[in-house]
């Protein structure tokens, strides 16, 4: 997996914006986190990737993208930048094109949120995207698992401290 490291002090300690996604107690398997830094070290994307318990592999990534990221410019029919994740994670470099697109709505919370699922060439990945009202754009990546509406209930934002160099 190609999560980047803090290799400098040019890069961010955490995000400046609340990161949604699972909580790793809620998940039996290893969880994997991941800053996005800009060349200036703010932070340009938090990406959480979910091992199934045993080492069996990658099963999901949960990016969150503020706007302006360079993450989110991908070019028309190309999966998100989480997807091409997965499939380096997985090692499968089978070229991957979005097929077709559905908006949604699911409730997270009291909030009703606009979900794009994203239907790609590979039958095995289930993706969804929604914007939240902060700008930061999260997208659902999971490998040979669908995307049920009972996922959003689990979304939550993270403490920042799971974020902060140590």
């Amino acid at each position: 997996m190609s999560f980047l490291r803090r290799r400098s002090a040019a890069t961010p300690t955490g995000p400046d914006f609340d990161v949604l996604a699972m909580d790793p107690g809620d998940w039996p398997g290893d969880l994997g986190a991941g800053l996005l830094p800009a060349p200036d070290g703010t932070c340009q994307g938090v990406f959480l990737r979910y091992d199934l318990f045993g080492g069996r592999g990658p099963a999901m990534i949960i990016g969150n993208l503020p706007e302006g990221s360079p993450a989110r410019d991908v070019a028309e029919g190309q999966p998100p930048f989480e997807v091409t994740q997965l499939l380096a994670a997985l090692g499968n470099d089978e070229p991957v094109q979005v097929v077709d697109t559905e908006d949604s709505p699911v409730m997270h919370e009291d909030n009703l949120l606009i979900v794009r699922r994203i239907k790609l060439s590979e039958g095995r990945i289930s993706c969804a995207q929604f914007d939240r009202s902060d700008g930061v754009l999260v997208t659902i990546a999971s490998w040979d698992r669908p995307i049920t509406d009972d996922l959003y209930r689990l979304l939550k934002p993270l403490p920042a401290e799971m974020f902060q160099q140590r």
